[in-house]
């Protein structure tokens, strides 16, 4: 059972890596393969029988893993929208599927297609979609459950792809979301049924109630929103500056529907079960009370995670509480390794692509970790003492166990999931321990089941909303000291991402230190976690430049990197609420590749698009200086120090690279009338008779400054085009005087702006000009030396057979 399930597993995971789906007719011919080596006759008695037996078990395994994973997806990917349908109105019926969660300018909501009113038109059956406020129409009153007619715009599932960043494409499959868009506020739109037929309809109307009763007995209170998640997994109503602190010291986990969460709520249901059965004998004679009192775990462990959303962390939980209550309902034995395979196959079978998530590999590591230094192991000291009728007789000696298991459980924690946290998201937290010593009893024991208690107690009950104000007034204390705990200078450790190598010597490390006490040597184990810290990666050589022109969507945002400095050139958009290009796609992105101090960062000028990511890189990474055309009242400006305004002639020289700004003159600052777009920053790179020239989005009037000024510094190996292709830049002489290797677009994919022109684009190519840009290809990795440039596109090189293709 574990062999076949690791195997499969790795199958599964395997098929995710690979840039196309299989065919299938290899399928029978590998899961046929091991079934026609076994002889009839042959005898599984001696070892050598039995590893070959083994060996083609996990051959099967993995490759049924494989082949589950690529059906499923094949399945998956054959309902989509078509190309000629985007972005066209298009009528429909259905239902409110889910949650809706609430955005600065509207709703988000996914939402199940039962009809297509439109002739001709094709929608697939599950669509996620956003409302927006209009001052012109009244606000659409979505709620979770309910049958709508609609007019929708859609598109098909595109996200930026970057190093390191967040695949949103990969997000959609899983969720079955195979389109995109919003609901048109001038279309035919509404309710035709308060609440559809189906539960899970009933179930996803239920949650939204308990959050409106939340929020309207809690108000504005700080951390209903903490509360909201707990109880129905709504983890958007918790703010960005409380998710901060939650991951700063390591106690996010708590702050969702956890599996501890739903474990504990299921033992007191199995406790509490069993003692009031074992009261009634009539009861006992029909059913065991353990099988009674199994049930009724189960029970609530299921219910518990449907009102949380059925996130992986619940699945695994529900389905490792089935596997023991189906255990005593057979009269069988399953050993901990076969209940958690069990749920392991039980979260991959109708969700391969759930090993995908960082949720998949913490969820399932903690608990393999818990099992694996508390189960079937003997502390040799309270054995010693029983068997001499010491303390083990003590009225404490069975709380001094109890704690000593805490305490190795949070230890194994706190070192087991280093490897995976640094693998995942490159940081650790170093306050988690003491953070977690106190978090998990406050919010596990008291915090949860109040605030359980406040979801269920009708409203006309005594005192209703005393529960979930008790819940609030306990969150409050937990999080004075999480407060306290995140504001310290070293809360966190941060670096880059570990070559995958590290992270499978690292996880040998932690085995190796999480043996059992008496083990000699597991301080050797600390010697296998070192290649995690010490093995950075290569910066360029001297002389050589490494860029990164992000895929930020709409916007501009450029990494340079020489042997022992770093550039930022923009920050790309600002998206929406607190996410924008500095947290969601630069900061990860730079860390991750090793760059965690910028020497410069560069704003070209005050567009949004541009410097929407500058306030949280500011936050988040210490930066020597800034170089901006902003005016000075930007609050921006405010944040930083150190500034400079970006002039004509301004130059410096970084480990044998050149770097210099051809725009604006000084004398532009004081012309009022000069578009902001024609005072941006622009850069020229250079190394030997290599050129880079970074654009940003100057228009023709300072494309003609350019030609008549700096004529000579133009042509460029690579050039970022002028304001993503606009027809307002790009002339005919601007191209002729750079003549470009590459010519890159920086655009969103199916932008309202309609960047870049055709015109443009064919402006380049009869230049000669290769054309790069960034919804087609993704991040652009350039690395130039004297010798040449070399060009990655990243959205090519690391394609997944899921990755969306534009077609033109």
């Amino acid at each position: 059972m574990v062999l076949f399930t690791i195997c499969f597993t790795f199958g599964v995971w395997l098929l995710q890596q690979q840039p196309a789906l299989p065919e299938f007719a290899w399928a029978w011919l590998l899961l046929g393969f091991p079934i026609t080596l076994i002889p009839s006759r042959l005898r599984w008695h001696n070892w050598f029988t039995r590893s070959i037996r083994a060996l083609l078990l996990a051959a099967f395994a993995c490759g049924f893993g494989f082949y589950h994973a690529a059906w499923q997806a094949e399945q998956r990917l054959a309902a989509s929208l078509p190309d000629e349908w985007q972005g066209r109105d298009i009528e429909v019926t259905g239902v409110v599927a889910e949650l809706p969660r609430s955005h600065e300018r509207g709703l988000r909501f996914s939402f199940n297609v039962e009809k297509i009113l439109t002739p001709e038109a094709r929608v697939p059956p599950h669509v996620y979609l956003s409302t927006y406020y209009d001052k012109l129409a009244t606000p659409l009153g979505i709620r979770a459950g309910e049958r709508w007619q609609l007019t929708l715009r859609l598109k098909q599932p595109h996200g930026s792809s970057n190093p390191h960043g967040f695949d949103f494409e990969l997000w959609a499959l899983e969720n079955n979301v195979r389109a995109v868009g919003y609901v048109h506020n001038k279309g035919n739109n509404f309710r035709v049924d308060t609440l559809a037929d189906g539960i899970f309809y009933r179930i996803e109307s239920w949650r939204e109630k308990v959050r409106d009763k939340f929020n309207a007995t809690l108000g504005k209170a700080p951390y209903s929103g903490v509360l909201s998640a707990l109880a129905v997994g709504d983890q958007s109503s918790i703010p960005s500056a409380q998710w901060q602190i939650f991951t700063r010291t390591g106690v996010n986990h708590l702050m969702s529907i956890s599996g501890l969460h739903i474990t504990m709520l299921a033992s007191f249901g199995f406790a509490l079960t069993y003692w009031l059965w074992r009261r009634s004998t009539r009861l006992m004679l029909r059913l065991p009370a353990r099988k009674a009192a199994a049930l009724v775990a189960l029970l609530v462990a299921l219910g518990y995670a449907l009102l949380s959303g059925f996130a992986v962390p619940a699945q695994r939980t529900v389905y490792m509480v089935g596997a023991v209550a189906a255990a005593l309902w057979l009269n069988r034995n399953f050993s901990l390794g076969q209940i958690l395979g069990i749920a392991l196959l039980g979260v991959l079978i109708p969700d391969p692509w759930a090993v995908m998530s960082p949720g998949f590999w913490l969820s399932f590591g903690a608990v393999a970790l818990i099992l694996y230094v508390t189960a079937y192991r003997i502390d040799g000291s309270q054995h010693q003492q029983k068997d001499n009728g010491g303390t083990a007789g003590h009225p404490f000696a069975h709380f001094w166990w109890m704690l000593d298991e805490y305490i190795t459980v949070q230890w194994a924690m706190t070192i087991g999931l280093i490897p995976m946290l640094l693998a995942l998201f490159q940081q650790v937290s170093l306050v988690s321990p003491i953070a977690n010593a106190f978090a998990i009893p406050l919010v596990s024991l008291i915090v949860v089941p109040l605030t359980l208690l406040g979801a269920v107690l009708p409203p006309w009950f005594s005192n209703w909303d005393a529960p979930l104000w008790l819940a609030h007034i306990v969150m409050d204390w937990t999080m004075v000291l999480l407060e306290w705990l995140s504001a310290l200078p070293q809360a966190v450790w941060t670096q880059h991402a570990p070559p995958a190598w590290s992270i499978v010597a690292g996880m040998l490390g932690v085995l190796w230190l999480l043996l059992p006490r008496g083990f000699p040597a597991r301080w050797l184990g600390f010697l296998l976690l070192l290649p995690m810290f010490l093995n950075t990666p290569e910066p360029p050589a001297p002389g050589t430049l490494r860029l990164i022109v992000f895929d930020v969507g709409q916007g501009l945002a450029v990494a340079a990197q020489t042997r022992q400095h770093a550039l930022l050139y923009d920050t790309g958009p600002d998206f929406s609420g607190d996410a924008d290009s500095g947290n969601r796609i630069l900061i990860p992105g730079l860390r991750a590749l090793g760059i965690s101090t910028l020497d410069g960062l560069i704003l070209t000028h005050d567009d949004t698009d541009h410097t929407g990511g500058a306030l949280s890189v500011l936050q988040a990474m210490p930066v020597g200086w800034l170089s901006s055309s902003l005016p000075a009242q930007s609050p921006i400006l405010q944040q930083a120090h150190n500034l400079r305004r970006c002039t004509d002639g301004q130059n410096w020289d970084w480990d044998g690279v050149h770097f210099e700004l051809l725009h604006p003159s000084f004398e532009s600052y004081a012309q009022e009338k000069i578009r902001k777009n024609n005072r941006g920053c622009v850069l020229r790179i250079s190394t030997g008779t290599q050129h880079i020239l970074l654009a940003t989005d100057i228009e023709k009037e300072s494309e003609q400054r350019l030609i008549r000024e700096h004529a000579d510094k133009l042509p460029a190996t690579l050039l970022v085009v002028p304001h993503h292709g606009s027809k307002t830049s790009s002339t005919a002489e601007f191209v002729a005087a750079t003549l470009p290797d590459y010519a890159v677009f920086t655009v969103g994919y199916r932008n309202h702006f309609g960047h870049p022109k055709p015109e443009v684009l064919q402006r380049y190519a009869d230049s000669g000009a290769e054309l790069l840009r960034s919804d087609e290809d993704g991040a652009i990795l350039a690395e130039m030396n004297t010798q040449g440039l070399q060009v990655e596109r990243y959205r090519k090189t690391h394609r997944r057979y899921w990755t969306h293709t534009l077609h033109q």
